[in-house]
Formats: C-alpha cells, structure tokens, sequence
C-alpha cells in the first residue's frame, strides 16, 4: 500500500474507500486470504468450513415512519453452538443498519469496511450517499467477495435504511453474487428465516408502531428458534436476548439489554399459555 504522504496516497480523489483498497491493498478486503486455491480447499473443505462460526437468524419489518432489524445471538460450528452472544446487527450509518448472516468472521470484515466505505464517501463529496447509493455499494463490496462465497466463506448481508427523500423505512437482501435486491413490508435471512417469515406472515400489519415492529420480530425469532435449531432463543438464565434496532427519521437507535430483555420476556411469557404464539385475526373481505 502506498505510504501516508505519497503522490499515490494524496492524488486519490475516488470517493470509494473500497475502489482505493482494491487498487492499492487488495489484500485487506474482506475475504482476501480466504481466496486460496481451489484444490486446497476441496482437500480440507468440510473440516475448515464446518468449523467456521456461522451467523444465524435476522429479520427486518418496515413500521410507521421507519424499520426494525432484529437477530438472534447464537452462532454454529456445523452442529455445535460455538457462541451463545455474538453480536449480529450494526449500525452503518446515521440513517442505516446492517445486519449479517453466513461467515461470521467475514461478515464482521464486510460490516467495518462498509462503515469505512460510507463515512469516506460523505468526507469526500460532503454529502452522504442516498439510500439507493448505500444498498449498491454494500451490493458490490459483496460481489468482490464471490471466489470465496463460491469456496464456503460466504457471508450475505440484510440491509435496511430511512429513505429521508421519501421518509419511510426500506429493506435490502442480496446473495453471494450482489444485488441489491429491494424487499417489502418485512424480509428474513439466515438458516431460520423461512419459519422467522412464516411467522411474520401472520403478524405483519401495514403501518404498525415500532413497538409493534419489534414484538412481532421477536415473537417471529422465536418460532425461528423453535424450529431451527440453529436459532437462539431468548436465555432467560443466562440474560441473552436478541439484538433489536431501529431507524427512523430520528436515526440509528439500538434498544438497550434492558429494553430488549422487556420485550423478549414479554413474549416469553405470552408463550406459557399459547406456546405456538399469538394468533392473527382473520379478516373477512
């Protein structure tokens, strides 16, 4: 990399800190030294892989004026539980949070240099990229990282965002290979997201508070958990519970333990009389 003071360093004027890296030290982008030789790796695959810790479960619903991202705490070793506490969802910027689930190590190199890359883009042009822009940066910092997604180091991100053009909450998936791809109303990732959506199916009320957002997240976290068993669930004995943010017009606010643990005690409890969870009034059109 070129040193501090260099024509090299100074005459950079791309306002991408990850165009600058791929340029001048490829070798810190995420994923870089996992993107060893394909033989190597189908050797040792299955060990290596399966001893990766994995990020699991997390869930996005949009709300009045805004959008909640919650995930669970656990993270797997092929079948083992490796970590009963990893922390799953960030904060990206003022106006945006992003949450991981696959890799875990991989994932946490994506959060820090997607935080970088959005904070260097606002320094450089004085304005921050739109919410659009963000959702296309974070798309193509994952495309760079398809040669290793492609040998099992493979990490997707959810990402979500207040739009203050249009002033309401969007959600961003994308795969192994970019994006973006935009999602409506609610979206879930990770090995429990088809029971964690099912759920939300069920509970998802157009224009619904964000306390509503953030129960009907973790009360779909838990159907996650009680059907996947990568999942965590609320630990009531050891006091670990999922991590929940929201973004609205106020900004980027992550719930405090105190607040999380109120709510997921609340669903908690609800569960001792109906443990398959609240049931979803029907309709009649």
């Amino acid at each position: 990399m070129a040193a501090i003071g260099s024509p090299e360093f100074m005459g950079r004027e791309t306002p991408s800190f990850t165009g600058f890296l791929t340029v001048h030290a490829p070798d810190l982008l995420p994923g870089a030294g996992l993107q060893v030789a394909g033989a190597a790796v189908t050797a040792a695959g299955a060990e290596v892989i399966g001893g990766l810790p994995h990020a699991t479960t997390l869930i996005a619903a949009v709300c009045d004026h805004g959008v909640v991202l919650a995930g669970d705490r656990r993270a797997t070793s092929g079948s083992m539980i490796s970590k009963r506490d990893v922390e799953k969802v960030f904060r990206s910027d003022e106006y945006s949070a992003i949450a991981i689930a696959g890799a875990a190590s991989v994932g946490l190199d994506f959060v820090r240099l997607f935080q970088v890359e959005l904070e260097h883009y606002e320094k450089m042009e004085g304005r921050p990229l739109t919410l659009d822009g963000k959702a296309n940066r974070l798309a193509t910092m994952i495309r760079g990282n398809l040669m290793a997604a492609m040998q099992g180091f493979a990490a997707v991100p959810l990402f979500v965002g207040f739009d203050e053009e249009i002033g309401q909450g969007r959600i961003f998936s994308c795969d192994v290979a970019g994006g973006p791809y935009e999602e409506h109303r609610f979206y879930s990732i990770g090995s429990g997201s088809v029971f964690a959506r099912g759920a939300m199916k069920k509970l998802y009320a157009d224009g619904m508070s964000v306390r509503d957002a953030v129960l009907a997240c973790i009360q779909s976290l838990y159907d996650a958990a009680d059907d996947d068993s990568a999942t965590g669930g609320p630990d009531l004995t050891r006091r670990i519970f999922p991590v929940i943010a929201s973004v609205t017009a106020d900004g980027y606010r992550r719930l405090s333990d105190t607040e999380s643990e109120e709510y997921a005690r609340q669903v908690v409890e609800s569960r001792m009389s109906r443990p398959d969870g609240p049931l979803a009034a029907l309709r009649s059109s």
